[in-house]
């Protein structure tokens, strides 16, 4: 069984980039803030479970561009939305599920795909953190493409 990630945000704004976890499911619980999750990760199983619990908040994805995401079982409450830069081409390999959850009183889940969500990761206080943490090591920066790190492994 995999693991749980649970993650709180209460008028913050809480951002998990690069290979931040394995777990397959996560609780996401946010009123009034703002969360970034990061699944492009190659450790992370094919089939994810995110459960919501949203009030005024935003939860921000970022997904390879061959992710399907399934929201059928979220409800909604008063506004809200899922915006998608684009929504997986069935003519691409299977790729990863990510089913969502819960509930959302007006809130907004965004959804980033391939070059979107590297712009969002590189954009970020942690990708400029990794970039002088390599500077001063060597290596490469993970954080723009989790990929990264399994390559060089190989």
């Amino acid at each position: 069984m995999t693991s749980t990630e649970r993650i709180h945000s209460d008028h913050t704004l809480i951002k998990h980039l690069g290979n931040w976890t394995d777990a397959g499911h996560f609780e996401i619980k946010a009123r009034h803030g703002s969360t970034v999750l990061d699944l492009r990760s190659p450790d992370l199983p094919d089939d994810i479970d995110i459960h919501l619990d949203l009030d005024r908040a935003m939860v921000k994805l970022l997904v390879a561009d061959n992710t399907a995401i399934d929201h059928w079982n979220l409800s909604w409450t008063a506004r809200g939305r899922i915006k998608d830069s684009g929504a997986a081409s069935t003519g691409d390999k299977a790729g990863r599920r990510i089913r969502l959850s819960g509930s959302a009183t007006n809130s907004e889940i965004r959804v980033h795909r391939g070059g979107i969500a590297l712009l969002s990761a590189m954009f970020s206080r942690a990708y400029l953190q990794d970039l002088r943490h390599v500077h001063r090591t060597g290596g490469v920066p993970t954080i723009d493409d989790p990929t990264r790190t399994r390559e060089l492994q190989s």
